[in-house]
């Protein structure tokens, strides 16, 4: 079917969207952020917090524009999966259950993309269509 050209864009800005949001949400909450990944006893909290806010608004951008899908969703995923196992792993408490269940599915929905890629409308296929044309032409 042509529209299914479409779902992979949709997918992108499903799983993208709320890790741009999450990023940005840590950037207006730095002290209470820190003092949550220290709480869980994760060292070097503020360098913790950075690299959360950098893997959560960049690799979020690039799946929205889809620019690098394949080791921007392979490192959310690994984000994802880090963050269920240390933040989510009380289980005796539903809600946290829960979060940990949603990472883990987040972390799917990741290693798809990573596997099939962007899609056709992503940055990743442009440039690989404008590759093509200038190889085309350099063999001409």
């Amino acid at each position: 079917m042509e529209s299914n050209k479409y779902l992979p864009l949709l997918g992108r800005i499903l799983l993208g969207a709320p890790f741009v949001m999450s990023g940005l949400g840590k950037l207006g909450a730095y002290a209470g952020t820190v003092g949550y990944i220290s709480a869980v006893g994760l060292p070097a909290a503020p360098l913790a917090y950075i690299l959360a806010v950098v893997i959560e608004v960049g690799g979020g951008l690039m799946l929205l524009g889809g620019y690098k899908v394949c080791w921007a969703s392979l490192v959310m995923a690994a984000f994802s999966l880090a963050t269920a196992v240390f933040f989510h792993h009380n289980f005796a408490d539903q809600n946290q259950m829960i979060h940990f269940l949603k990472n883990v599915m987040m972390a799917g929905g990741l290693l798809q993309i990573a596997y099939f890629g962007a899609g056709a409308w992503s940055l990743d296929a442009r440039f690989a269509q404008s590759n093509s044309l200038k190889a085309d032409l350099r063999t001409s």
